[in-house]
């Protein structure tokens, strides 16, 4: 019985401080502070699209978001993450898919 009180209480004390007294709070945060992983489905998203609709220049500005980089080399960093994180052979083909075409996309 002490055991559950005590886990009632410590939750209890840990929720009030994490949502109550020190919440997290996000200010001007961009999508180029994401993690690589999420970097990566992002990426995989815009290839997505990208085989849907075929206009590259919007997935060049839908990538511009992410860095100051080439489009391209933010989508061979995404393919790569791809190929070590163990992506389906599916969104690997979508991601060379893009990225290629990136290679040869002028502003």
């Amino acid at each position: 019985m002490k055991f559950l009180l005590a886990i009632g209480v410590g939750l209890g004390i840990g929720l009030a401080i994490g949502w109550g007294l020190l919440p997290v709070k996000f200010v001007d945060t961009t999508p180029a502070t994401l993690r690589e992983d999420f970097r990566a489905d992002y990426m995989l998203m815009i290839a997505e699209t990208y085989q849907a609709d075929r206009d590259l220049d919007l997935a060049a500005r839908r990538l511009a978001i992410l860095g100051s980089e080439h489009p391209s080399q933010i989508a061979t960093q995404a393919l790569q993450y791809g190929l070590q994180a163990g992506y389906p052979p599916g969104d690997i083909q979508l991601l060379q898919h893009l990225a290629l075409a990136l290679q040869t996309w002028q502003p």
